[in-house]
């Protein structure tokens, strides 16, 4: 059974940063591309960013380029996403995602 678990979210003020995690099970992770995104209040789903099986290959959304990085450890069968200078309209559910599947997601609030 696939299993994705996010965490690392939480409240942070405008200019702060956060490092997401999410842990990975029930497949082969190092055989797969992976991606995070996200769900504003009332909003639909918005891809973030995703990353090649090795991690060699990375891209991003626009809204997220410069501030935001994705990276992975294949040993630990972990995806990580860190945001930097995080504005308010960052604030959203962010999900790992594997194919069609995502985990259960981690909230991350902008607000000073």
């Amino acid at each position: 059974e696939v299993q994705l678990v996010e965490s690392g979210g939480g409240l942070v003020q405008p200019g702060g940063s956060l490092r997401l995690s999410c842990a990975a099970s029930g497949f082969t992770f190092s055989s797969y591309g992976m991606s995070w995104v996200r769900q504003a209040p009332g909003k639909g789903l918005e891809w973030v960013s995703s990353i090649g099986s090795s991690g060699g290959f990375t891209t991003y959304a626009d809204s997220v380029k410069g501030r935001f990085t994705i990276s992975r450890d294949n040993a630990k069968n972990t995806l990580y996403l860190q945001m930097n200078s995080l504005k308010a309209e960052d604030t959203a559910v962010y999900y790992c995602l594997y194919g069609k599947t995502r985990g259960q997601g981690t909230q991350v609030t902008v607000s000073s």
